[in-house]
C-alpha cells in the first residue's frame, strides 16, 4: 500500500536594540501587568513591490531575516514581554497541570503499529510520559521489550523518535531522532537481536521511506544544504539509498531532478521511493508537493542492482488520484475526483495504466471518502460525512462489497499492520469519546478488544454534551459547525467561546479526542468551524476556498462566529478566535474584515502574510495551494488572504497573540511576527498585542511539557481578553 508521506540599518540602531530590550525584560518583571504592555519599538522600512501594474508595501519586511541579530533581539523582546504577561494569568499553569493529570490516566498511547516478519514493532507512550518510546513484540501477543528510549540517545538532549522504519526482515530498525520540534532528523540503524545501533547515520533527513527486500539497503530523504532556514532548503531533495556499511557521502542518488531528468522533477517536488513487500515485482516512485493529486512512477524491481532505473508513469496529476494506491494481482487500486466530487475507487490494469478509462471498484456516495488500505485478500474504504464515519469492505477475489458494522459511532479509521493476513485494526474517536482501538477480523467480520486499546474514562467528560449543526454561509452555503458545552448551559451570551478553523489542503477537522478540551470543563464553549477549503464535504468543498475563491474559508469562519453570538452561545465581548499554520490566513483575515466580532484571537504558527509564502523554505511547494505572485489572478487572490496587507491603521482590533517556533521549517516565525508588528503598530483599541515565541518548539512537538506549557498561554490569554474568572490577573 503506497501512501503520501513527507536592508541596511543605521548603527544607531543596531547598538540601541539590545539596550532596549534588557530593559524590557527588566520592567517585565517589576511592573504591574497593565504597565507592561507597551510594545517593543518596532521600525518600518520602505519596501515595495509591484506585481502587474500594483504596488504593495511591506514595511516589516526586515522582520523576515532570522539570522539577522537585530531581529532575533526584536523577537527575543517580544517573547519576554508575552511571558512575563502569561506568567501572571493564574490559570495558565493550573490547565497544564490539570491536562498533566488527565494524562495520567491514559494506561498508554499507541502509534505506527507495524508488523514485519513475525514481530510487531510500534511506538508507545505512557500516560504521564513526556515522549514516546520504541517496542517491539514477537508475534502479536508475545513479551513486549523496549527498543528504544530516546531519552538515552544524546546526553543532555530531550530527543523524539520522528520516525521509524523496520527491514523486511525484521531484525533492523532505521530511526529518525529529532529535537526542539525540528521536523529534519538524524537517522541511526538499530539492531534489534543485539540491542545496538550500527555505526550507520544520516543528518538532516525528513525519514526513511522503506527498505529493499534483502533488508540491506534503504531509501532515505536527502537535501543539498544543512541550513534549514535557507530558501534552499527544500529544493532539489534527492531519494538515496543506503547500503549499510557504504559511506554515506557517497550513497547513490536514486530519484531527484538531477538523476532522472526524463521525469521532469521541478526543484520544489520532493521525491520519494520504496517497494511494496506486498507487490514486490516494482519500486514505486512519487514526487510531490503539496497538491492532492498524485504523481507516481514505476520501474522493475529487477533494476535495483542496475541503476538507472527505468521508470515508467503509473499516474500524472490530471488523472486526479488523490491519497494512497493500493496494488493486488494485476490491478492498481486508487481514490479519484474525476467526475465523483465526493470521490470514487477506481482500477486499473498494470500492465498498461490508463486512469481515464478505469473500472469503477466503488461509485461515489454522499458521503465523502477519507482513505483506502488493503489486506491480503480485502480492501477497505473508510468514509466520513465530517462526522460520522464509516467503513465499506471489498472483497478482492469477488469485488463483492459490504458495510463494517462498528462497535462505535464517530470518527474511523482503519489499518492493516500485516499484509499477510487480514487481521486489521480500527479505531474509533469523538469530541468527547476517547480513542478506543479494535482488532478486526475480516475474514470472520467480527471485533475483539485490541491488544493496544487505549480506553479511560476522564472524570467530569460526562458532564459535556457535543452538538453538530449547520451554519448559512454569507453566500447561503450550508457549514457544518461543531459545538461543545457543559450541559444545561445558559444561551445568553455569558459564556466565553473559543473558536477554531482551518480550511485549507482538503483536510478536515474531523471529531477527535484531545485532553485538552477539559477547557470545556470550565464553562467554556468551544467549537470548530468546518469551513470551505477543508475537505468536509469533498473536492468541491476544498475547491470552494482554494486560491481564488480563498476568501470563502474566513467568510465561513466569520458566520459561524455569528451564529455562536446570535444563538447566545457567546457574545462579541466573550468570543476568541484562532487559526493554526494554515489556519493563519484564516483568523488573520477573520479579525481584520470583523474585528467586532471577536474580543481575542490567536494566530498559531499562522500563515498570516500570504503574499510572501512563497519566499519561505517551503514555499514553492506550496504554491499549488496558495498560489503565485508570478500569475496576475493568483497574485490578486494572495493579496485578498493576507492579513497584514489588510491591517488598518486606527481599527479597533482584538486582543492578539501570535505564536511562532524558533525550530519551525513550516511556518517561520517572521509569518506570525510581521501581522503581530503590524497590528501593534495600527489598533486603536487599546488591548495588549502579543509575539509568543517558542524557542523549544518547531511547527510541533512530541514533547508533552512543551504543548501543555503553550497551549494552556494560548487559552489563558484568549479567557483572561473573554473575561472567564479563573484567568483574571490580580493587578
Amino acid at each position: 500500500m503506497i501512501t503520501p508521506r513527507l536592508a541596511p540599518r543605521a548603527a544607531a540602531l543596531r547598538l540601541a536594540t539590545p539596550l532596549w530590550a534588557a530593559c524590557l525584560a527588566a520592567a517585565v518583571l517589576a511592573a504591574p501587568i497593565r504597565a507592561q504592555l507597551a510594545s517593543p519599538p518596532t521600525k518600518t522600512v520602505d519596501v515595495k513591490d509591484t506585481y502587474f501594474g500594483r504596488t504593495y508595501s511591506d514595511p516589516y519586511r526586515w522582520i523576515e531575516n532570522l539570522k539577522d541579530p537585530e531581529v532575533a533581539a526584536w523577537f527575543k523582546a517580544q517573547a519576554t514581554l508575552t511571558d512575563g504577561v502569561l506568567a501572571r494569568i493564574p490559570g495558565r499553569d493550573a490547565l497544564v497541570q490539570e491536562w498533566t493529570a488527565l494524562d495520567k490516566l491514559k494506561p498508554a498511547a499507541y502509534a505506527s503499529i507495524t508488523f514485519e516478519n513475525g514481530r510487531v514493532f510500534y511506538k508507545k507512550t505512557l500516560g504521564g510520559e513526556n515522549v514516546g518510546k520504541l517496542y517491539y513484540r514477537q508475534g502479536w501477543n508475545g513479551e513486549e521489550h523496549l527498543l528504544v528510549d530516546p531519552a538515552t540517545y544524546k546526553a543532555g538532549v530531550t530527543a523524539t523518535i520522528q520516525s521509524f522504519v523496520p527491514s523486511v526482515d525484521g531484525r533492523l530498525v532505521v530511526v529518525g531522532f529529532t529535537s526542539g520540534g525540528a521536523e529534519y532528523s538524524e537517522l541511526r540503524v538499530f539492531d534489534v537481536d543485539h540491542g545496538t545501533y550500527l555505526p550507520d547515520t544520516v543528518a538532516l533527513s525528513a525519514g526513511a521511506m522503506g527498505w529493499t527486500l534483502d533488508s540491506k539497503a534503504f531509501f532515505y530523504d536527502a537535501g543539498k544544504t544543512s541550513d534549514t532556514k535557507s530558501l534552499d532548503f527544500k529544493l532539489n531533495r534527492k531519494c538515496r539509498i543506503h547500503r549499510l556499511g557504504a559511506d554515506v557521502s557517497a550513497d547513490p542518488d536514486f530519484l531527484s531532478n538531477e538523476s532522472n531528468p526524463e521525469l521532469a522533477i521541478t526543484p520544489k517536488e520532493q521525491p520519494e521511493a520504496s517497494i511494496e513487500e506486498s507487490y514486490p515485482k516494482y519500486v514505486i516512485g512519487r514526487v510531490s508537493t503539496v497538491q492532492r493529486e498524485n504523481r507516481l512512477f514505476y520501474a522493475p524491481n529487477s533494476g535495483l542492482g542496475r541503476p538507472p532505473l527505468k521508470w515508467s508513469v503509473l499516474c500524472d496529476t490530471s488523472d486526479n488520484l488523490v491519497g494512497g494506491v493500493a496494488f493486488h494481482g494485476d490491478y492498481a487500486y486508487a481514490v479519484t475526483h474525476e467526475g465523483a466530487p465526493h470521490f470514487k475507487v477506481v482500477r486499473t490494469r498494470m500492465t498498461h495504466p490508463d486512469w481515464r478509462h478505469a473500472e469503477t471498484v466503488l461509485p461515489e456516495e454522499r458521503d465523502t471518502i477519507q482513505s483506502i488500505q488493503k489486506s491480503r485478500d480485502y480492501l477497505f474504504v473508510t468514509y466520513s460525512n465530517g462526522i460520522i464515519g464509516r467503513i465499506v469492505r471489498v472483497d478482492l477475489a469477488s469485488g463483492r462489497s459490504s458495510q463494517i458494522a462498528l462497535p462505535a459511532a464517530g470518527s474511523v479509521a482503519i489499518g492493516c499492520p500485516d499484509w499477510r493476513s487480514n487481521r486489521c485494526i480500527v479505531s474509533v474517536t469523538s469530541w468527547t469519546l476517547p480513542t478506543t482501538l479494535y482488532d478486526y477480523d475480516a475474514e470472520k467480520g467480527t471485533f475483539t478488544k485490541s491488544i493496544f486499546d487505549t480506553a479511560v474514562s476522564y472524570p467530569g467528560f460526562e458532564n459535556l454534551v457535543n452538538e453538530e449543526v449547520e451554519v448559512p454561509g454569507h453566500d447561503g452555503a450550508m457549514v457544518p459547525l461543531s459545538i461543545i458545552h457543559l450541559k444545561g448551559m445558559k444561551l445568553d451570551g455569558s459564556s466565553p467561546c473559543v473558536l477554531t478553523g482551518y480550511g485549507a489542503y482538503g483536510i478536515s477537522l474531523s471529531p477527535r479526542f484531545s485532553i485538552l478540551n477539559s477547557v470545556a470543563l470550565h464553562g467554556v464553549v468551544l467549537a470548530t468551524a468546518h469551513v470551505r477549503g477543508g475537505g468536509e464535504k469533498g473536492e468541491a468543498w476544498y475547491k470552494a476556498g482554494f486560491k481564488t475563491t480563498k476568501a470563502n474559508t474566513w467568510m465561513d469562519f466569520i458566520s459561524c462566529a455569528q451564529y455562536l453570538i446570535d444563538r447566545g452561545y457567546t457574545s462579541p465581548q466573550r468570543l476568541a478566535g484562532t487559526g493554526t499554520s494554515a489556519g493563519g490566513i484564516l483568523i488573520s483575515r477573520a479579525i481584520t474584515e470583523r474585528p467586532d466580532l471577536f474580543a481575542a484571537a490567536v494566530c498559531n504558527v499562522g500563515d498570516a502574510n500570504a503574499m510572501r509564502l512563497e519566499f519561505r523554505p517551503n514555499g514553492p511547494g506550496n504554491i499549488p495551494e496558495f498560489g503565485t505572485v508570478k500569475s496576475p489572478v493568483e497574485c490578486a487572490a494572495l493579496y485578498e488572504m493576507d492579513g497584514v496587507q489588510h491591517v488598518q491603521q486606527g481599527s479597533l482590533y482584538p486582543a492578539l497573540m501570535g505564536v511562532g517556533g524558533w525550530n519551525d521549517a513550516r511556518v517561520p516565525a517572521w509569518l506570525p511576527g510581521k501581522f503581530v508588528a503590524a497590528v501593534q503598530n495600527a489598533t486603536a483599541s487599546g488591548k495588549p498585542v502579543l509575539m509568543k515565541v517558542n524557542y523549544d518548539d518547531g511547527h510541533f512537538t512530541e514533547e508533552k511539557t512543551v504543548t501543555f506549557k503553550n497551549f494552556a498561554g494560548q487559552y489563558a490569554f484568549m479567557l483572561w481578553q473573554t473575561g472567564h474568572k479563573d484567568f483574571q490577573p490580580s493587578n
